[in-house]
């Protein structure tokens, strides 16, 4: 027996309307929950991305029983997406000034491409043939 996916990804950020702003806005994840000053969750595909305000879920509180969690420094996430639509990706992130950091073919012919959130994660864009998934 083993999970047969990620249902969630999280990364932290200190200010959460400008991870808004770059997850939702820039990227056009839909926004799924927001408890303002703690989280806001977007919907990505069949998983969900969640963005915490480390501050807030470091510490003991709350009314679920959710352990604390919570990270420092800058995290990392990669989206699944297809080959030819990276282009694209390029084109409309710098359209929103999003610098594009890096873009390049590993050695089993993928492409990635990364860029940094506002709280200064990196975020790859990603053929899924990088892990030897199929499109």
């Amino acid at each position: 027996m083993q999970p047969d996916g990620i249902l969630e990804t999280a990364v932290y950020a200190d200010d959460l309307e400008a991870a808004s702003t770059f997850y939702g806005a820039i990227l056009g994840m839909p926004e799924v929950l927001r408890v303002p000053g703690r989280h806001v969750f977007f919907s990505c595909g069949s998983g969900m991305l969640l963005v915490f305000n480390p501050a807030a879920t470091q510490t003991a509180g709350g009314d679920l029983p959710v352990p604390t969690h919570g990270a420092t420094g800058q995290g990392h996430i990669c989206f699944r997406v297809e080959a030819d639509v990276l282009d694209a990706w390029i084109e409309k992130l710098t359209s929103k000034r999003v610098e594009i950091e890096a873009d390049f073919r590993w050695p089993n012919g993928a492409r990635s491409i990364y860029v940094r959130d506002p709280a200064g994660n990196s975020v790859e864009f990603a053929e899924p043939k990088l892990w030897g998934l199929p499109a």
